[in-house]
């Protein structure tokens, strides 16, 4: 496949790779001397709705911006990691339309002043990219900003802002155990730094009880009015139709474009947060949002371009970046349900970087999945081999064998196609970097 050309912007990026340290370096010290710099431009923001959380961040923010651009707003949105190009990090609003990346011009002069400001002091690029973030979304006009963390939540730097318009905590489980703790508890703790005093907090849905108490104590300490998903408002599917409640009343809605069961919390959640952030939501707003909302590589499905080409004719092809046990365990189930109703072989293709559980994500598909190839992502240092994530995947209780590609991975699966068995459903997942590498071979980028 060829590889796309860097734009000016990446260019930049790739220059700051060249001179400041990879990886994180948890921290609020240096971006707020930096931005302290730029003449503070987190303070001059819109109203802010700020996301933690292990899991389902990305489709929280995704719901927020359908929500409000339901309602005509302009919204200005970070999210991270990218799956193709940086710019998909950095979304502009558009009064009454919909949001759209940076245009490239624009994030290069920003990237530009941000590292010209730094005047090469020590610091990472994230930090310097959310500062880019910040400077963006101050100098071009909009009605929200929603902003989702990058890692953890006290010492994250997006966490310079004071004075949210709601805090938003996502599942939490384990996940990032060398920065943020290996409990629940501690991650929960460390999520839970994005709180303020005295400004509203929502709360998603937990799968652990210690995670949820952590959290609803802090939002208690801190004299925060907080909204408790399965207490305050909750959701849940009747008659095909999404049921969403809260102490304001209740809506009837449209099950979300996203697939699973696990969106109908999040969508929940981005509900109780708008309405939190001051933002009035009606009926209209959040029946447009379930259906127009979307977040690539959120199991998505892939019904165009290159990759189908390899693939058994009629093929079903989901594309997810949940790359955690508690990831794997909600696409499962997810694959389950898609089983239930319409039986088909299912395959995974897989790729992996080592700072996950590749054995506890693969636990979750033992009894599901017929047959998982392992694929190297491309242009990681993390990258798990796919020899070893073949293993990981065996002492899971699952047959594997590693694959140079996911094109030769479903050309594999065509070869052994039998006549007479439907065609296969195929999940290729297991990171947000490699689901970035299916959408560029498959030259369908997000938009």
């Amino acid at each position: 496949m060829n590889e796309p050309v860097a734009s000016e912007a990446e260019r930049e990026i790739e220059r700051l790779m060249s001179l400041h340290p990879k990886g994180f370096d948890l921290s609020l010290d240096r971006i707020s001397q930096l931005l302290e710099r730029l003449g503070n431009p987190h303070r001059k923001l819109p109203p802010v709705i700020h996301i933690a959380g292990t899991n389902g961040k990305g489709s929280t923010s995704a719901f927020c911006r359908a929500l409000l651009e339901a309602g005509g707003y302009a919204v200005h949105v970070h999210t991270s990691p990218h799956l193709v190009h940086w710019h998909e990090r950095y979304r502009i609003g558009v009064k009454g339309g919909r949001s759209r990346h940076v245009e490239d011009g624009l994030f290069a002069d920003a990237i530009r002043r941000v590292a010209a400001a730094n005047d090469g002091q020590t610091i990472t690029v994230f930090e310097i990219l959310t500062a880019v973030a910040f400077v963006l979304f101050s100098e071009q006009p909009a009605d929200a900003v929603v902003l989702e963390v990058g890692l953890g939540g006290r010492f994250d730097a997006t966490n310079v802002i004071a004075d949210p318009a709601v805090s938003v905590i996502m599942p939490i489980s384990l996940d990032h155990q060398a920065y943020l703790g290996d409990r629940v508890e501690l991650i929960a703790a460390e999520k839970a730094g994005i709180m303020k005093r005295g400004r509203p907090v929502v709360i998603g849905q937990q799968s652990f009880e210690s995670a949820r108490d952590v959290l609803v104590s802090t939002a208690e300490r801190l004299g925060c009015p907080a909204a408790i998903y399965g207490q305050d408002f909750t959701a849940h599917e009747e008659f095909g139709r999404l049921i969403y409640q809260d102490e304001f009343g209740l809506a009837d809605l449209p099950l979300p474009r996203l697939p699973g069961r696990h969106q109908y919390a999040n969508a929940a959640a981005a509900i109780r947060a708008v309405k939190a952030a001051g933002f009035g939501v009606t009926d209209a707003m959040m029946e447009q949002a379930m259906t127009t909302v979307e977040w690539p590589a959120r199991l998505q499905r892939l019904s165009e371009g290159k990759l189908l080409g390899f693939a058994p004719p009629g093929a079903e092809i989901w594309l997810d970046g949940g790359h955690n046990p508690a990831g794997g365990e909600v696409v499962a189930e997810a694959m389950a349900a898609f089983e239930e109703r319409q039986p088909r072989p299912l395959y995974l293709i897989i790729g992996m970087i080592n700072t996950k559980d590749p054995i506890g994500y693969f636990r979750a598909f033992a009894d599901l999945a017929e047959h998982v190839f392992t694929v190297r992502i491309r242009d990681s240092e993390a990258g798990l081999d796919p020899v070893v994530l073949a293993h990981a995947a065996f002492d899971a209780g699952l047959v594997a064998e590693p694959a140079g590609s996911t094109a030769e991975a479903l050309a594999e699966i065509t070869r052994r196609q039998l006549p007479g068995v439907p065609p296969p459903r195929i999940l290729i997942g297991g990171s947000l970097y490699f689901s970035g590498n299916v959408l560029a071979d498959n030259g369908t980028p997000p938009t």
